[in-house]
């Protein structure tokens, strides 16, 4: 028997064409009420680049990937506990900020904030993994 769940699993080949990897992940896992969502980046789930040059555009994109996974699992946004955001640049940290801020209004979570010589590509200026619960049925 799994003990957990994987959502939208994925190989690093069609993901990194552009480096010689092989390697099975998933873009969330559930573990009994815990969704641990891999850190999401401005790409679409079609791997499309979203916000080039744009670290605001590129947050609200990949806020949009976390709402969508998180609901995949059987979550939302609104039980969220715990963030990690990285940028690239501290001149991000308000643009990016600010839009996750958009989207986690009244939630509350801990957060942790890195700024990163650099992420897995190159054109990917912010990058935001998160920890949720799956709430008991009421």
């Amino acid at each position: 028997m799994p003990t957990h769940t994987r959502i939208r699993m994925f190989n690093t080949k069609e993901t990194y064409p552009n480096q010689s990897l092989d390697n099975d992940l998933c873009q969330a896992v559930v573990a009994g009420n815990t969704v641990y969502v891999r850190g999401q980046v401005g790409t679409d789930f079609e791997g499309n680049l979203v916000g080039l040059g744009d670290p605001q555009a590129q947050a609200e994109q990949a806020m949009k990937n976390v709402k969508q996974l998180l609901e995949e699992a059987g979550s939302d946004l609104s039980h969220i506990v715990k963030t990690t955001t990285y940028i690239t640049d501290p001149r991000f940290r308000e643009p990016v900020y600010r839009e996750v801020g958009k989207w986690l209004k009244g939630v509350y979570p801990i957060s942790t904030g890195l700024v990163v010589a650099g992420l897995a590509q190159p054109q990917w200026l912010m990058e935001i993994d998160v920890i949720a619960v799956i709430p008991d049925a009421e």
